[in-house]
């Protein structure tokens, strides 16, 4: 044998460990450690008193910007500008920016025909991706506070004033709001499930001060904190989240200001989505590297634990299948193997079952869980060879309720 017995079990446990330690470990941490520190708040609030909801504290709301790059949104864009114009928010300390990459179809004329007065439009005419839009149109931007959303992406009416009274703490940088996923069908419960996980991270992770990146569709930041993102980077809300951080100011999570956005159409559609972020997310690695030094704080302890070891796990999970089926004459691996064998085949149900919009939750929690890791393994293949560019196609649109 090339390895010996011993290095291929080692090489076993530190793969199924890297796995435990993603999915189980670090949520246990941050539960315990959130915990621990909500029990001491409770405990100063009872011995000393005091406000706890947090408020903006100016007498002047301040002036916001709500920038969001649309291509080819005709099928939505009326419902988004027709949300932007009845926000709970002062129409004069408000402005709508939307920004349009190069648009082939009538997603400027029918965001004009709204005719919202705080509203301004600007039309590229070559495509040159989200990120391009968002640099160009924040130089236009005029608000103490920018709101990011998407043209698919619907505000609760108070999602606003949500947002804002975070930055009533001169700490606090960027603040990431709730976006809701409204599955289409049925077949699409599974990634509510895993939402919810990612939802329940985002909040104990907010509490300790660890939270990494925002959901794309609802997250502000302090204007003066912007800076122009790179040109040939892929995705927005994590760069700009991690620049505050680097700021040193606070990311935090507010379940509060929701937002709501239709999950994909299709399966395809979301595996290809899937995959372009995890090209983004190993691409962004480069700009935010030092974020993963120690000297960084706790904010090292999240974004290794959190980002960097799960966007390793798809690499973990077939080493130690392979490790397993290696070491498979004793009884406990070949358990092992076997367990690996009956994971990929409940996902190859969970994959035919959702094509026919048919949910099984014992094969469609499997099938999410491997298709995530592959599409990561993808997008890294997709970094290393340069191949997924800034610009991508979006996936179809279903026509919203105006």
């Amino acid at each position: 044998m090339i390895f010996s017995t011993s290095a291929v079990k080692i090489l076993f446990w530190i793969s199924v460990g890297m796995v435990l330690y993603t999915y189980a470990g670090y949520p246990l941490l941050l539960f315990v450690f959130a915990s621990l520190q909500q029990a001491f708040a409770d405990l100063r609030f009872a011995l000393r008193g005091g406000q706890r909801r947090q408020r903006w504290s100016g007498e002047v709301p301040p002036f916001v910007s709500i920038v969001f790059s649309a291509y080819n949104e005709e099928a939505v864009i009326e419902a988004k500008m027709r949300n932007c114009g009845v926000l709970d928010y002062p129409v004069e300390r408000l402005e709508i920016l939307v920004g349009c990459d190069g648009c082939s179809d009538r997603t400027a004329e029918l965001a004009r025909s709204v005719n919202l007065p705080n509203a301004r439009i600007f039309e590229y005419s070559e495509r040159s991706g989200k990120l391009d839009v968002l640099n160009r149109v924040m130089q236009q931007a005029r608000g103490d506070i920018v709101v990011f959303s998407d043209a698919n992406t619907l505000f609760d009416p108070g999602a606003v004033r949500s947002l804002l009274r975070r930055f009533s703490d001169p700490l606090v940088g960027c603040v990431c709001g709730e976006l809701r996923l409204t599955p289409l069908d049925v077949g699409q419960k599974n990634e509510s499930f895993y939402w919810r996980y990612e939802v329940f991270l985002k909040f104990l992770e907010s509490r300790l001060n660890l939270l990494l990146g925002a959901n794309g569709g609802i997250y502000a930041i302090r204007r003066e904190l912007f800076l122009p993102l790179p040109k040939h980077a892929i995705i927005d809300d994590f760069l700009i989240a991690m620049q505050v951080h680097a700021a040193g100011y606070r990311v935090v999570y507010d379940p509060e200001a929701v937002a709501y956005e239709e999950a994909s159409h299709a399966v395809q559609d979301e595996f290809r989505r899937r995959v372009r972020i995890g090209a983004g997310n190993f691409h962004a690695i480069r700009y935010t590297a030092r974020l993963l030094s120690p000297t960084a704080g706790g904010i090292a302890f999240s974004f290794w634990s959190h980002k960097i070891f799960r966007w390793l796990v798809p690499f973990a999970l077939p080493t130690a299948f392979l490790c397993a089926l290696i070491l498979a004459r004793q009884p406990f691996y070949a358990v092992c193997s076997e367990l690996g064998v009956a994971l990929l085949a409940m996902a190859l149900a969970g994959y035919h079952l959702e094509l026919r919009k048919d949910l099984r939750s014992l094969f469609s929690i499997p099938y999410y869980f491997v298709s995530m890791n592959l599409a990561l393994m993808l997008g890294f293949i997709r970094f290393l060879s340069g191949s997924q560019g800034s610009v991508w196609q979006r996936s179809a649109r279903g026509k919203q309720p105006l």
